[in-house]
């Protein structure tokens, strides 16, 4: 199955399981923080939006136009079911159908890691915003999006350990990823030096970066999410265009 029908068959498990207030990272950290780094935007671009909810912020923090696109019909329809002020667009980051310096703001939440073509959605990125402008960028953090990472049940040490297993960083690679079961999600690893080299190839610059400790509703899931406690697994960069 190609991997945009994979995103049109599993949209409800995004949207069941990660908006709605569904999700403890969302709710404790990403949108506290996205409110944080959008207070004040004019014009806002949501690249990527699923279901609508970063939008919706948008708009309740006074943004005169908020716009929300979304290549995966589902979402789209769903955003557009849930309203709250937004207009939803059905459309792919690589050719964002927008004039140049269109807006003060561009944000996309957990959406990169999905994106083939890198380079040109960060060109496009750069190109819709104005100068001056702002690019929210949240990224799942890339330490932990290494393919076969994932926790180990270490049974041979004494004690036993559980830890988080680290895989191969530096090789930029794409997976089909089983999230849960029967559910297929495209992940494209890169490491953090290819974003940050991009984003400055195409004059964005980084003035803040963010690596939060996860949240407490996260770490209260599971018990063995409390060793992981000092590791981010969410990476923020504000850049802004010059």
């Amino acid at each position: 199955m190609a991997t945009d029908e994979l995103w049109e068959t599993h949209a409800g498990w995004w949207i069941d399981g990660f908006t709605d207030g569904a999700d403890p990272e969302y709710e404790e950290q990403i949108m506290p923080l996205a409110a944080v780094e959008l207070a004040g935007a004019q014009r806002v671009l949501d690249v990527g939006c699923g279901e609508g909810q970063v939008s919706r912020l948008a708009a309740r923090l006074g943004a005169t136009t908020v716009i929300g696109l979304d290549p995966t019909r589902n979402q789209v329809n769903v955003a557009v079911e849930r309203g709250g002020g937004p207009q939803f667009l059905r459309g792919g980051a690589g050719a964002l159908p927008f004039p140049d310096a269109s807006f003060d703001a561009v944000v996309a939440c957990l959406v990169f890691e999905h994106i083939r073509d890198v380079d040109n959605a960060i060109a496009e990125v750069a190109r819709v915003l104005e100068p001056g402008g702002r690019f929210c960028f949240f990224l799942n953090h890339p330490l932990l999006q290494t393919p076969n990472s994932g926790w180990i049940d270490d049974q041979v040490l004494d004690p036993p350990e559980q830890y988080w297993r680290i895989g191969p960083y530096l090789i930029e690679d794409e997976t089909i990823e089983e999230v849960e079961r029967d559910v297929f999600i495209p992940f494209i690893h890169r490491p953090l030096s290819r974003y940050i080299n991009a984003l400055a190839d195409n004059g964005l610059l980084v003035e803040r970066m963010v690596e939060p400790a996860p949240p407490a509703g996260f770490l209260a899931l599971a018990e063995e999410y409390q060793a992981a406690s000092t590791i981010p697994r969410l990476l923020y960069l504000r850049t802004r265009r010059f």
